[in-house]
């Protein structure tokens, strides 16, 4: 816009003042301009993260990937298997009226042997009893094994517990046996049946509608809200085992903390509730304790539940930057502080989004420092704890040190509002959080212990949708406490429910220990041993 000549006043201050005024206004709206071109690379780069979100690459998605990878392969070997029988029946064709036997050279890799452990079973094809060419006696030679896996369906039963009645002929009274230990009133599912229905609803994410649906196609009609009465009894008697778990958890020195949302049916809505999960996992650094996971189950995610699941500990605390924990970290704390161990993987996650969708070189050079760290940190994985610290002061802390000079240099150049500097800041406010781990060996880089252990809620919350009510998400969180320690311990879960659950009852109080994962797995393999030496 230029000023008309008329406007321009032929006095010198007047000029001044105009020429000041002006040049305020150029400045204002440069201003503004930049503004409004920092906001729209920051919406460009909402947008960015939104699409890598929803098309992008993710584990999730990298799965999906893969099993339609994996399909596509299944239906290329499908079609090569095919048509190799195929040409092996037309061979056979061919060569009907010919005695040369032609060999068909396999193009697949010979398969490893069948478990060892399956039972089984010979069926011999029936020889000649003389020789096809003279007619001479015939003696074994020897003989030619073909292994095929086989399966036998899903078998039904229903056991009769009988219990005879005697009477005394000289004082007429009666005698019977006591009834046994049944977790259903009255004996209406045994004790595999129960495990079974508790494994498929919390381990495979089976509604019980949908189990009721598959049991009455095999001939069984068992009703949906039997089935939870059964849930419910199978929850109530294992309680023990889920409290005996929490202490083992708690008792440790150092444990992993995360909790997931989980939607619960209310009145006319769902409303989002949480599971919680505390991990104790030794085996990073050589310990000897078998790792447990105990759940919680809370309808918010108030900082009130932590420091009620938390009440009685005083360790390590490995978990993310949740502003719930920070009340378990205060040094008026009783019975003390709880020690705060950050997440790299957290604040990595930070820079490779940045990296991933803006190509931002500051990311990209904290992603390259951190995965160098994490590099030192696979080598050490399973070592004791001082050998961890070793390695960790003379090849670690000087990339750490490295590391955080190279931030706070970039950070100074960098303005508040920057995505690179939010990253940084995460990390530069906790930092005495995130270098905790050089100065103790049993610290681990990540939390990654937890964020496994929340895996199945994840996938469970698209199969059973919503947790009915409160009772429920506490019953959850009890089951998957079971399900997750014996997975944890390499323990079939529904073969030691269905052992657990059928002894449970006549099993001494004072020795429950023995009923534990990593108790079980070891009498298990001992009874076994016994078993086939005998």
């Amino acid at each position: 816009m230029t000023t008309p000549l008329d406007s321009v006043p032929d006095n010198l201050d007047a000029l001044k003042a105009a020429l000041a005024a002006e040049r305020m206004a150029r400045e204002m709206a440069e201003a503004r301009a930049s503004g409004a071109e920092a906001m729209v690379v920051h919406l460009k780069l909402i947008i960015a993260k939104m699409k890598r979100d929803r098309f992008g690459q993710s584990s999730e998605r990298s799965r999906k990937i893969l099993d339609q990878l994996e399909l596509q392969l299944e239906e290329l070997e499908a079609t090569a298997t095919e048509d190799e029988i195929a040409a092996e029946i037309a061979a056979s064709k061919a060569n009907q009226d010919s005695t040369v036997v032609r060999n068909f050279a396999r193009r697949k890799p010979v398969r490893a042997p069948l478990p060892a452990q399956l039972p089984r079973e010979r069926v011999v094809v029936p020889g000649p009893t003389a020789c096809p060419c003279c007619g001479g006696v015939l003696r074994k030679l020897g003989e030619d094994v073909t292994e095929t896996l086989e399966v036998i369906p899903r078998q039904w039963k229903v056991i009769q517990t009988v219990r005879e009645k005697f009477t005394c002929r000289s004082c007429e009274k009666i005698t019977q046996p006591p009834a046994p230990f049944h977790v259903i009133t009255r004996g209406r599912a045994g004790p595999s049946l129960l495990a079974m229905i508790l494994y498929a609803k919390f381990g495979q994410h089976q509604p019980l509608n949908r189990q009721s649906d598959t049991y009455r196609r095999e001939g069984v009609d068992i009703d949906t809200s039997t089935l939870a009465d059964w849930v419910g009894s199978g929850a109530a008697v294992t309680m023990p085992l889920y409290e005996l778990i929490r202490r083992h958890v708690l008792a440790a020195t150092r444990i992993h903390g995360d909790d997931t949302t989980i939607p619960v049916l209310a009145k006319g809505r769902t409303t989002t509730g949480r599971l919680w999960t505390y991990v104790r996992d030794d085996r990073p650094f050589g310990g000897p304790a078998p790792p447990a996971a105990v759940f919680f189950y809370s309808r918010d995610r108030s900082g009130e539940h932590p420091n009620r699941h938390l009440a009685g500990y005083a360790g390590i605390l490995q978990a993310d930057a949740y502003a719930g924990f920070n009340d378990l970290y205060g040094a008026k704390r009783k019975p003390g502080p709880i020690i705060e161990a950050a997440c790299w993987a957290h604040a990595r996650r930070k820079f490779f989004v940045l990296a991933d969708v803006t190509q931002a070189p500051l990311a990209i050079e904290a992603v390259r420092r951190i995965d160098a760290i994490f590099a030192i940190e696979r080598e050490i994985n399973g070592r004791t704890a001082d050998e961890r610290l070793a390695a960790r002061r003379s090849h670690t802390e000087p990339l750490v040190a490295e590391l955080e000079s190279w931030m706070r240099a970039e950070r100074a150049r960098l303005s508040r509002h920057a995505d690179v500097a939010k990253a940084m800041d995460y990390m530069l406010k906790r930092w005495v959080a995130f270098t905790r781990f050089l100065d103790d060996g049993r610290i681990c880089l990540t939390n990654n212990a937890a964020e496994r252990a929340v895996r199945g809620i994840a996938l469970g919350r698209k199969a059973w949708l919503f947790a009915g009510n409160d009772r429920g998400g506490e019953r959850a969180a009890s089951m998957y406490t079971l399900i997750e320690t014996a997975k944890l311990n390499e323990v079939d879960p529904q073969a030691w429910l269905a052992d657990v659950l059928g002894r449970i009852a006549d099993h001494p109080a004072s020795r429950l220990d023995d009923l534990l994962p990593w108790n079980w797995r070891k009498s298990k393999l001992t009874v076994d041993h016994v078993t086939a030496a005998a």
